[in-house]
């Protein structure tokens, strides 16, 4: 592993220290976070990462994580096509990110031409970028699914982890996500299904929740 060579260079590399608790956390190590977070913090006792996430592992707080296990080794394994790391735009206040948990379950919401990303009790917090979202719209309207999950929240910062876990025949040979240097379907062709035009959008709510 990576950090654990860095580490083993050198064992006061905070940014490391910090990586390897992610890590363990999303393993459900959770003894072996805290520690790596005490590290931290012995080294630096303000550092706000630590300090944040040391008490969302502490006490009362472990009862607001998700009881379905969603520590899992490779719940962020990356398919070229199938799956993208995005960052939000227009994050929910602080008080609200700071709250959430790395491989936390979200729910994608399409509303008009955007797709709001929400966490538990559907809470806002953050809409897709508009050329993802244009894009996603079009292949949820044509019956593709997608689950996301929590990749990093920092405050003014929510990055997410989407996932394709069904792809409809119609698009069989359209990847969800593409690099702007590839060919491939363009959004408006995605849109097009027995003459029917890529503007005609209607604002009706479909949901995508991430299970």
């Amino acid at each position: 592993m990576l950090n654990k060579s860095l580490l083993k260079e050198n064992p006061s590399d905070i940014e490391a220290l910090n990586r390897m608790a992610l890590a363990y956390t999303v393993l459900g190590k959770i003894k072996e976070a805290k520690r790596s977070y005490q590290k931290v913090l012995d080294i630096d006792p303000l550092n706000p990462i630590a300090l944040r996430n040391i008490k969302k592992l502490r006490g009362d707080n472990l009862k607001d994580m998700p009881q379905e296990p969603f520590f899992v080794k490779n719940i962020f394994l990356e398919e070229t096509g199938k799956t993208k790391v995005v960052e939000l735009i227009n994050p929910a206040q602080s008080e609200i990110v700071t709250k959430l948990h790395m491989g936390e379950s979200l729910t994608l919401s399409v509303k008009r031409l955007k797709i709001f990303v929400l966490g538990g009790s559907n809470k806002y917090l953050g809409v897709l970028p508009d050329d993802i979202g244009n894009r996603l719209i079009k292949l949820i309207r044509g019956g593709n699914k997608y689950e996301a999950y929590v990749k990093s929240a920092e405050p003014n910062s929510v990055t997410i982890f989407i996932k394709e876990v069904k792809r409809t025949g119609r698009f069989k040979d359209q990847p969800s996500f593409i690099f702007l240097n590839e060919k491939g379907l363009s959004v408006k062709k995605l849109g097009r299904k027995n003459g029917e035009r890529a503007e005609e959008v209607d604002g009706e709510e479909s949901t995508t929740e991430a299970e």
